[in-house]
């Protein structure tokens, strides 16, 4: 190859490259270049084969991300272990102080091991971009609903919508929560009040307390179906417990002993707790109501309901109707009034014709059977 001017010569024989001046002042450049094949980085030639990714550099880099890995998990282990040991000593420590500590540390050993990891195999931000789009559209086709399930865990976060000791009811689940992962929440499973007995999945305990089954629930429900928090914002809940009487009974007397049954076993309005009021009203502007109880009636083609309206704590339900029940039947056992249930009279009969006579033979029955033959 000539160029115009000072011209250099290439010529190329083997693995040896000279260049030489052909024009212009005699000017030698004798720079030999040894090889024409570009450096193999360090490859490793293994087995007659090159290994591409396996090189000194990346050796590195492995073992700098082992040993990172290794100091950040035994740092998370020792912090979650001294909140631990630390909580467990302090008597006002709560199962939720307790539970965010740790949360916190667990947050903050991951960012820190992403960051880490990506600062270690990822020098070039041109490269970390590139490699991050890729890595990106693959993960989120692949982990749709891991993705989703981390996105409902910081929505749970960001929104309050419940935490760790919170009475829910979340994906068809209703129960306490014990714990709050990136990717499922773990609730310890109630049962049902016979109204809902019919609700799924269907349960064999007929009130509100634990049946021993720990249920995981993905943090992903909450994008699809509606989250129930009976303690959250106000840990009080209205319920009603219904009395049926004949028409002839005392209502009066039944009105009064349900409402001496509910202020003496119910909660009582005038010692609620004023911090959980205020919360209701500060953060929603709603102010409670209807905190008495309160007594009434509707009218049936049987008897007449009596249902008694009242507020109680979310984990006093039961024990509270219990002893409420348990009340009214002693007062009205002493009243004489008994509970309606559903009876029918009879109120006319149709006419009776009974007559009596000498039983046929079998022969007479034969002649009759005959002659009715006969006739047809």
């Amino acid at each position: 190859m000539r160029l115009s001017g000072p011209t250099f010569s290439w010529n190329v024989a083997g693995s040896q490259e000279r260049a030489k001046t052909a024009e212009g002042p005699n000017l030698v450049i004798g720079r030999r270049v040894e090889g024409l094949r570009r450096p193999s980085g360090g490859i490793v030639h293994f087995l007659g084969i090159d290994w591409v990714g396996v090189n000194a550099e990346n050796g590195r880099k492995l073992v700098l991300s082992i040993v990172f890995i290794v100091v950040v998990v035994g740092v998370r282990i020792g912090l979650r272990a001294l909140v631990g040991r630390f909580a467990g000593r302090s008597r006002d420590a709560t199962a939720q102080l307790r539970f965010w500590s740790r949360q916190g540390i667990s947050l903050l050993a991951a960012v820190v091991l992403v960051l880490g990891l990506l600062s270690i195999w990822f020098n070039d931000p041109t490269r970390l971009a590139t490699a991050f789009g890729l890595v990106s559209a693959g993960v989120a086709f692949a982990l749709q609903q891991v993705i989703t399930s981390l996105a409902g865990y910081l929505v749970i976060l960001r929104g309050n919508t419940f935490t760790v000791g919170d009475r829910i009811s979340m994906g068809g689940v209703r129960g306490d929560v014990m714990r709050l992962g990136f990717i499922q929440t773990t609730i310890m499973e109630m049962g049902q009040p016979p109204s809902v007995q019919g609700a799924d999945p269907a349960m064999w305990v007929r009130s509100r307390q634990f049946t021993g089954r720990i249920v995981t629930v993905s943090n992903s429900q909450i994008f699809s179906e509606p989250v129930y928090n009976y303690s959250r914002d106000f840990p009080f809940i209205w319920e009603e417990m219904m009395i049926p009487i004949t028409y002839q009974a005392d209502r009066g007397f039944v009105e009064r002993t349900l409402i001496e049954a509910a202020r003496c076993h119910a909660a009582d309005p005038d010692t609620m707790a004023a911090s959980a009021k205020e919360h209701l009203q500060r953060s929603f502007g709603v102010e409670p109501i209807e905190l008495e109880p309160r007594v009434f009636w509707r009218i049936t083609d049987n008897w007449m309901e009596l249902t008694v309206r009242f507020i109680v704590g979310t984990h006093e339900i039961r024990g509270a109707k219990d002893a409420m029940t348990r009340h009214i039947i002693g007062e009205l056992d002493r009243a004489g009034i008994g509970i309606a249930s559903a009876t029918y009279d009879i109120v006319g009969l149709p006419p009776l014709h009974l007559q009596r006579g000498r039983r046929a033979g079998p022969a007479q029955e034969r002649d009759a059977g005959d002659t009715a033959g006969r006739m047809s």
